[in-house]
């Protein structure tokens, strides 16, 4: 394993430099994979995985934290419109409680994987944890500022969540959550204690289950 191997090697110089020293290595089909929302109080864990045409650059995508909202909306529909293909993945609040966060991570990344139309051979992660897969894969800290691909799977994940979170905030008012998206604000805080957990709350996190006795909003 020689030329493949080299890929666990690189070192970043530029944005597509992972990609770049994939397709070189001899894979045909690279995809980038980011999630948004470990660590929120409410709501589900999203995951996207992305495949660029080789050597794509989109101009302005980065880590999407570092994005403004209206920028990020943006740059997700620059994104589904030149991605060869886009997967998402999105696991419930129950089941994050069912399974634990890390756990729920690795299966919503797995999904988005699984829900691409064209099967990669070579999977870029943001972070430093595999997932339960067969296909290459390349674990990559700060990945969303280093690699293109993962930096738009940050994007996709994060606009989709986003989304999401902004339904709730309808479905379930009083929390806020087209605000905070469901992170544990000073307002978010209050909410729980006011109003108890919501259905989409995660109970076994600290911040929640001390309420999970309270009456809950239906």
């Amino acid at each position: 394993m020689t030329a493949q191997g080299e890929l666990f090697s690189a070192q970043p110089l530029d944005i597509l430099l992972f990609e770049k020293t994939a397709y070189s290595s001899g894979f045909t089909s690279v995809a980038g994979i980011d999630e948004a929302g470990r660590g929120p109080l409410a709501g589900p864990v999203t995951a996207a995985a992305v495949i660029l045409p080789f050597g794509l650059y989109i101009n302005g995508v980065d880590d999407s934290k570092k994005l403004t909202p209206e920028k990020r909306d943006t740059l997700y529909e620059v994104i589904m419109r030149q991605a060869l293909s886009v997967g998402v993945g999105i696991i419930s609040p129950a089941e994050i409680d069912r399974i634990n966060i890390l756990q729920a991570t690795r299966l919503a990344m797995r999904t988005a994987v699984n829900n691409l139309s064209i099967r990669p051979d070579c999977l870029l992660i943001d972070g430093i944890t595999t997932i339960d897969s067969t296909v290459r894969q390349k674990t990559i800290k700060k990945g969303d500022s280093l690699s293109l691909s993962i930096a738009a799977a940050s994007i996709i994940a994060k606009v989709t969540r986003d989304r999401l979170m902004v339904e709730m905030d309808t479905k379930y008012p009083g929390y806020g959550f087209s605000g905070h998206k469901g992170y544990g604000s000073a307002s978010h805080m209050d909410a729980i204690k006011r109003l108890g957990p919501s259905p989409i709350h995660r109970l076994t996190f600290r911040g929640v289950k001390e309420y999970v006795t309270c009456t809950s909003s239906s």
